[in-house]
C-alpha cells in the first residue's frame, strides 16, 4: 500500500506551491536544521535546571575483616562503640547532599539568556535554510518552463527544416536545385534534431535537481505547467528601496545578525563575572549503621544521624588572566558581529539589486523580442515563399530560419527570466513564491 501511494504521487503533476509544501517537510538538509534547533531547546532547559539547587543521595556499604582482633575489647568505628567482637564485620553509611549557587556575578542567568538566544538564531538558520530551497525550487521551475517551452520551439523548428528538405527533395528530382544545396537543408534539419535533443536532455537535467530538492528518487515525476502569459513578464517591478526596507526587516539572516551582537554583549558580561565572588549554600544530611555495634540497625539509623547547612564564598585573586582573556575575545566578537551584520545587510543589498537590474534588463529584452520575432517570422514566411519559387537561394532561407528560431529563443529565455525575477523579488519583500 506504502509502494502504491509514493508510486501514484510520483505520477502526479506537480505544481510548485506542492513542491515548496513537499520539499519543506522532507528535504534533508532542512531536517538536520530542525534537529539543531532541537538541540539549542535542550540548551536552554539545561540553564533552566542550572539555577535550581542540587540534590544527590549517596550509600556506602563494606564489609572488613580483622584476623587478630582481642575478645573483650570495646572499638570506636567512625564515632561508634563496637562492643561485639566479630573478624569479619560490615558497615553501611548513607547520605544527602544538596548545594545551590546562590550568586556568581549572574553568570547562570546570562548563560540562560544566551542560550535562548542561541534556539532562535538556530529556528532563524532554519527558516534561512529553508527560503534558500524556496529560491531554488522557484529557479528550477521557472527553468523547466522555459525549456519546455523552447522543447516546442525546437519542434516546430525540426518539422520547418523536414519541409524544406523535402521541398529541396522535389526541386532536386526536377533539376531545380543542386545536391549540394540539399545537403545543406539536410545539414539543416539534422541540426535542429540535435538541438531538439540537446533541450530535452538539459530539461531532463533540471527536472532532476528539482527531484533532487524534493528527495524523490522515483522515475516518474513531472510538474504542472501553468498559464505563463505575457502580461506577467510586463507588470511593475517592484521598487529597489522597498524591496530592501522590506526585506531588512524580516529575512532571517538579518535578525540572526542581529541577535549574534546581543549574544556577544551577553558573553562579555558573563567574562567580566568571572571576576566577582561566588557564593554558594550546601546542606547535608547523613547516617551509618556497623555490625559490631550493640545497638540494632534501626536504633543506629536514628542515632548516627546528623545534618548541616552551610554557606561558601568564593573570591578570585589570580587567575593567570583567564577572566581579563575572556573579556578581550568578548569585545573581538561584539566587533565581530557587528561587522557580520554590515556584511549581511551588503549582501542583501546586492542580491535585491541583482534580481532588480535583471528585471529590468530582462523586461526591455523581451518587449524589443517581441517585435523581433513577428518581424522575423514575416520575413521567414516570405523567405519561405520566395524559396518555393525560386526567388531566393539557401543560403537566404537558412539564415532567415536561424534568426527566427534565435529571436524565439531569446523571447522565451527573457520572458521567463523577468517573471522569476519579479516573483524573487516579491518573496524577498515577505511574499509567498506559491502562485
Amino acid at each position: 500500500m506504502l509502494l502504491l501511494t509514493i508510486t501514484a504521487a510520483a505520477q502526479k503533476k506537480w505544481t510548485l506551491q506542492e513542491c515548496i509544501d513537499y520539499a519543506l517537510q522532507n528535504n534533508i538538509s532542512l531536517k538536520k536544521t530542525v534537529i539543531a534547533r532541537r538541540s539549542a531547546a535542550e540548551d536552554v532547559r539545561q540553564a533552566e535546571a542550572a539555577l535550581l539547587p542540587s540534590l544527590s543521595a549517596s550509600t556506602n556499604q563494606s564489609v572488613g575483616y580483622r584476623p587478630w582482633t582481642n575478645s573483650g575489647v570495646a572499638t570506636v568505628t567512625n564515632g561508634t562503640v563496637s562492643t561485639s567482637v566479630h573478624k569479619t564485620y560490615y558497615n553501611g553509611s548513607y547520605g544527602l547532599n544538596a548545594q545551590w549557587t546562590v550568586w556568581n556575578g549572574n553568570r547562570n542567568r546570562n548563560q540562560l539568556k544566551l542560550n535562548r538566544l542561541t534556539e532562535e538564531q538556530a529556528e532563524l538558520d532554519s527558516a534561512y535554510t529553508a527560503n534558500s530551497i524556496q529560491e531554488q525550487i522557484a529557479q528550477l521551475y521557472v527553468q523547466i518552463l522555459y525549456l519546455n517551452e523552447a522543447i516546442t520551439v525546437s519542434e516546430q523548428s525540426l518539422e520547418a527544416s523536414k519541409m524544406n528538405e523535402q521541398r529541396g527533395q522535389d526541386m532536386v528530382d526536377v533539376g531545380k536545385m543542386s545536391k549540394a544545396d540539399l545537403a545543406q537543408l539536410t545539414a539543416q534539419r539534422a541540426t535542429d534534431e540535435y538541438n531538439l535533443v540537446n533541450s530535452r536532455s538539459n530539461l531532463a537535467s533540471s527536472m532532476l535537481q528539482l527531484k533532487q530538492l524534493l528527495e524523490i528518487t522515483d522515475a516518474d515525476f513531472d510538474i504542472a505547467i501553468p498559464v505563463t502569459t505575457d502580461e506577467m513578464a510586463l507588470e511593475d517591478i517592484p521598487a529597489l528601496p522597498t524591496v530592501y526596507e522590506a526585506a531588512l526587516g524580516h529575512r532571517p539572516e538579518i535578525r540572526n545578525s542581529r541577535l549574534s551582537i546581543q549574544s556577544s554583549d551577553l558573553q562579555l558580561k558573563i567574562a567580566k563575572a568571572q571576576g566577582l565572588p561566588t557564593i554558594n549554600m550546601n546542606g547535608s544530611a547523613a547516617t551509618s549503621t556497623n555490625s559490631l555495634s550493640s545497638f540494632g540497625w534501626g536504633n543506629q539509623i536514628k542515632t548516627n544521624f546528623d545534618m548541616g547547612i552551610g554557606a561558601s564564598v568564593s573570591i578570585p585573586i589570580f587567575d593567570q588572566r583567564s577572566a581579563r582573556t575572556a573579556i578581550n575575545k568578548a569585545k573581538l566578537q561584539q566587533e565581530q558581529a557587528l561587522l557580520d551584520l554590515q556584511d549581511k545587510q551588503k549582501q542583501l543589498y546586492s542580491t535585491i539589486e541583482g534580481f532588480w537590474l535583471d528585471a529590468q534588463t530582462n523586461q526591455q529584452k523581451f518587449r524589443a523580442a517581441q517585435l523581433n520575432v513577428e518581424s522575423e517570422m514575416q520575413s521567414y514566411n516570405l523567405l519561405s515563399e520566395q524559396f518555393r519559387l525560386g526567388l531566393k537561394n539557401i543560403v537566404e532561407l537558412l539564415n532567415g530560419k536561424t534568426n527566427l528560431l534565435n529571436a524565439q529563443q531569446n523571447m522565451l529565455q527573457s520572458k521567463y527570466m523577468t517573471i522569476l525575477d519579479i516573483q524573487l523579488l516579491k518573496f524577498y519583500a515577505n511574499e509567498n513564491l506559491r502562485k
